[in-house]
């Protein structure tokens, strides 16, 4: 059975970024963990504020998931990620066991504003890896696109 993503989670993510934006804590990315329908962590990029390249929003949403349910097993969780997972990221979330990703914006998207994304996708990553979990792509697009849009207008933005 397909999974059937839901926007109250998109939203949680997208809500965590916006509140930590003008923070200046790492980019414009948000991802929240679900499991049986409840929220398990939500979590933002915290690359600058930590001065860590790994404090992607993905990696700090399953280490407070683990801590959160005491296990680093993930299974039947999902994720929700406003921007497609980079290559690291989709690794931790395979090796968490979590079972399907939901993300907005591709890749492609934040490579155009600047960041230093290796442009692998992760159908090629889950292909290559022969991964069993499943992706659902584009969903609520248009406002995590807008995220970006928003963290574009901030004057204190960085890149990395």
């Amino acid at each position: 059975m397909r999974y059937q993503p839901q926007k109250q989670y998109m939203d949680a993510a997208i809500e965590d970024v916006k509140t930590h934006t003008s923070l200046n804590e790492g980019g414009p990315f948000g991802a929240c963990i679900v499991k049986d329908g409840e929220i398990i962590s939500v979590a933002h990029n915290t690359v600058l504020r930590d001065h860590d390249p790994t404090k992607h929003a993905e990696i700090n949403a399953i280490i407070k998931a683990s801590q959160e349910l005491k296990n680093h097993d993930l299974s039947g969780c999902v994720i929700y990620s406003t921007t497609e997972p980079c290559p690291m990221c989709f690794s931790a979330i395979h090796w968490a066991n979590i079972d399907h990703i939901v993300y907005g914006t591709d890749i492609s998207d934040v490579k155009k504003l600047g960041f230093n994304e290796l442009d692998i996708s992760n159908e090629t990553m889950k292909d290559l890896g022969k991964s069993s979990l499943t992706i659902s792509r584009d969903f609520e697009k248009e406002a995590c696109q807008k995220l970006l849009n928003y963290w574009v207008s901030h004057s204190n933005k960085q890149l990395y």
